[in-house]
């Protein structure tokens, strides 16, 4: 098993910013990459942005130039740096962690509130 703890979540300002970290712990083999995903009040969990194990990013439209995903191996745990924030990054922000052959983990989330 895999467990994944998020944290780093607040309250900040529009134009702020905010870095959410991922500790993964347990099974740690075989991964393909971890990535984060957020989900506003009413709104489906969309994805935000992925890194894989080698360590290629890839980032929603929405987020591009403003948010940077990274990682240290050597921890286990993967960032999202955030700035630039708009009150529509406001969410819920998860991790995932995905092993090679496609399984799944996601951690409990962390509150992002953007708002003056």
């Amino acid at each position: 098993q895999v467990q994944l703890v998020a944290s780093g979540g607040g309250l900040v300002q529009p134009g702020g910013s905010l870095r959410l970290s991922c500790a993964a712990s347990g099974s740690i083999f075989s991964i393909y990459g971890m990535g984060w995903y957020r989900q506003a009040p009413g709104k489906e969990r969309e994805w935000v942005a992925s890194i894989t194990i080698s360590g290629n990013t890839n980032y929603a439209d929405s987020v591009k130039g403003r948010f940077t995903i990274s990682r240290d191996n050597a921890k286990n745990t993967v960032y999202l740096q955030m700035n630039s924030l708009k009150p529509e990054d406001t969410a819920v922000y998860y991790c995932n962690l995905v092993r090679e052959w496609g399984q799944i983990y996601w951690g409990q989330g962390t509150q992002v509130t953007v708002s003056s």
